[in-house]
């Protein structure tokens, strides 16, 4: 198969006032340019007081880009910040080129790496909400034809596809419905979850920081060597993982938790995908554990870690307990396996220090756990595949009036079947 040239660009930031992290935020938008199969070819930057409401960036500036773009035979230009509908067509009628934004690039990224439905449905519902402004006024529709999961802006060479305000309203009525059923079912499934009483852990953390792969090692450090079909999609990209993805996980002993890969956090993430993933990063907020992964060998890992803290704040899940996991430790000076400080330092690559975050994560979540003896009568029988199912069952007895159990469980299920117990 063919691959298709990718798309070169001129990429433009601007820094108003002093901030601190300007360098690394346009560091940042380079890799997710290069994401998106884009080759950035030349940056510009400009530090100024004030955005220019027409062209965001001055004209003398503007003319630098113009230059800049056409020397080096540039498709697009990229702009660090989420532009106005007046400021892309501006820049677009000057500029003679594509111009992209911070939210149309990182939207795009989300449709390329849609795989389920759900998933799909709200990058495209994201995508109508940014393009729906962005009709008014234009002279050519800003709306692009993509394949199954929504509108892939894809670049040049793109059939375009004219969108007018009502059949974008209608369509976006039409996702919210479906949604909103998506959103049902899933309440159903988490129900039934505090229902069969299996605590749940969700990995959270910023993109790329190796969740997926980390949920992978567990599964196989638990479960030997999963079926291919246990295991969760994990790739070193950003954004590889748009939905949720939950395993159940058995420990020595019987005990089991069921561990939930959620969506990688991205800083200035659009507040049309913060909207579209809210009810896919809840799994985060319903969660008994939170397992923070953040990556131990990169240099902005703490501004990271900040940026995971405020989402969580902002879902509201912010007092949840939580293991604060480094993984890629391996890459450091220090690897894996240990925990000091309240972290515990791993290598999901190299399958090191899974022990210790399992034995961690048992601690946390069954702590309450007692030991006991119980006598449970020959016509209870069902008793018996309760706590073989749900505890850890040392040792079985067969006597006259019944079978004694030796177990470890729940004190949820010591003071339910208190009764029983000698």
């Amino acid at each position: 198969m063919e691959q298709m040239p990718k798309i070169k660009a001129v990429m433009v930031g601007l820094q108003v006032g002093d901030q601190p992290d300007f360098e690394h935020s346009m560091e940042e938008f380079k890799n997710l340019a290069e994401a998106r199969g884009v080759e950035v070819l030349g940056v510009v930057t400009q530090k100024t007081e004030r955005i220019h409401p027409a062209t965001f960036i001055g004209s003398g500036k503007l003319e630098e880009v113009k230059a800049l773009a056409e020397g080096l035979e540039a498709d697009e230009v990229l702009f660090n910040d989420e532009l106005s509908p007046a400021q892309i067509s501006n820049l677009e009628k000057k500029l003679e080129r594509r111009v992209v934004d911070r939210t149309m690039l990182i939207l795009d990224i989300f449709a390329e790496r849609a795989k389920t439905r759900e998933a799909q449905l709200q990058v495209e519902a994201a995508q109508l909400r940014y393009l729906l402004p962005r009709l008014v006024g234009m002279r050519a529709s800003l709306s692009r034809q993509g394949g199954g999961s929504g509108l892939h802006n894809r670049g040049a060479g793109e059939t375009k596809l004219e969108l007018d305000r009502r059949r974008i309203e209608d369509r976006l009525a039409a996702l919210e419905k479906e949604l909103a059923k998506l959103a049902e079912r899933r309440d159903v499934l988490r129900r039934q979850r505090r229902k069969n009483e299996l605590p749940v852990v969700s990995l959270v953390g910023y993109t790329n920081t190796g969740k997926s792969s980390l949920l992978n090692a567990i599964l196989e450090q638990a479960q030997g060597a999963p079926a291919p079909e246990k295991k969760v999609f994990a790739k070193d990209m950003l954004s590889a993982t748009l939905e949720t993805s939950t395993r159940r996980i058995r420990l020595a002993g019987g005990k089991e938790f069921l561990l939930t890969d959620t969506v990688g956090f991205v800083s200035r993430l659009p507040h049309h995908l913060v909207k579209a993933f809210r009810s896919t990063l809840e799994e985060a907020a319903q969660s008994d554990l939170l397992l923070h992964v953040a990556d131990a060998a990169n240099p902005h890992r703490d501004q990271y870690i900040e940026v995971t803290n405020e989402t969580l704040r902002q879902l509201g899940a912010d007092r949840i307990p939580t293991i604060m996991v480094y993984n890629k430790a391996d890459l450091t000076d220090n690897p894996a396996p240990r925990a000091e400080n309240g972290v515990i330092y791993v290598s999901a690559l190299r399958r090191e220090g899974l022990d210790l975050l399992l034995e961690a994560i048992a601690a946390r979540l069954f702590g309450d756990y007692v030991r006991g003896e119980l006598l449970i009568p020959f016509d209870k029988g069902h008793l018996v595949a309760y706590f073989n199912e749900h505890a850890d069952v040392r040792s079985a007895r067969y006597l006259e009036n019944g079978t004694l159990l030796e177990v470890e469980c729940r004190r949820a299920d010591y003071e339910r079947f208190r009764e029983h117990f000698l």
